[in-house]
């Protein structure tokens, strides 16, 4: 499904709402069809950023996020897939789930191991909003669960709340 047809659920896009949306997009070709990560960054930037394939979406996106994003998952994979598989219930693999489920998490872990730019619960909500765009089911609540459990073990500082002491 694509994610103009659920753009209403989102609301208002932002360029990296709107990278991340392309990058999910992308990593799902990268496994589907096992093309390489810069053939794929210029298709996106060629053809659904830009071009006669333009997808209104996708045209904001801020295509150094984008990349980012992509060049992350490529580069950390085989950290982050067991990362995922950790989190999954018993019996199940991370190479039994849904592609585009798939995709996501993979960019969500991405963004919580190399991102540290972006604060945690910041990647978290803006996956769960992505994971909206391609379900109406379970899944969001799958990709919150697995996102916020190893946000909360990999960058555990940014959820210890502060007590304020009264004077």
């Amino acid at each position: 499904m694509s994610a103009n047809n659920k753009k209403a659920k989102v609301g208002e896009i932002t360029q990296r709402t709107a990278a991340r949306i392309a990058a999910v997009q992308a990593l799902y070709q990268m496994d589907m069809a096992g093309a390489d990560v810069n053939d794929v960054i210029a298709e996106f930037i060629e053809q659904r950023f830009e071009g006669d394939n333009r997808d209104e979406t996708l045209a904001t996106a801020d295509r150094v996020f984008f990349a980012d994003i992509l060049r992350a998952v490529v580069r950390r994979q085989r950290e982050i897939d067991p990362l995922i598989d950790e989190q999954l219930a018993e019996g199940w693999r991370l190479v039994r789930v849904d592609s585009i489920l798939r995709a996501i998490l993979r960019g969500g872990v991405a963004e919580i191991l190399d991102r540290s730019d972006v604060p945690a619960r910041v990647v978290i909500s803006e996956y769960v909003n992505v994971a909206h765009t391609f379900f109406d089911e379970d899944e969001p609540r799958v990709v919150n669960g697995i996102l916020d459990k190893l946000a909360r073990r990999l960058r555990g500082h940014e959820f210890v709340s502060k007590r304020v002491t009264p004077t």
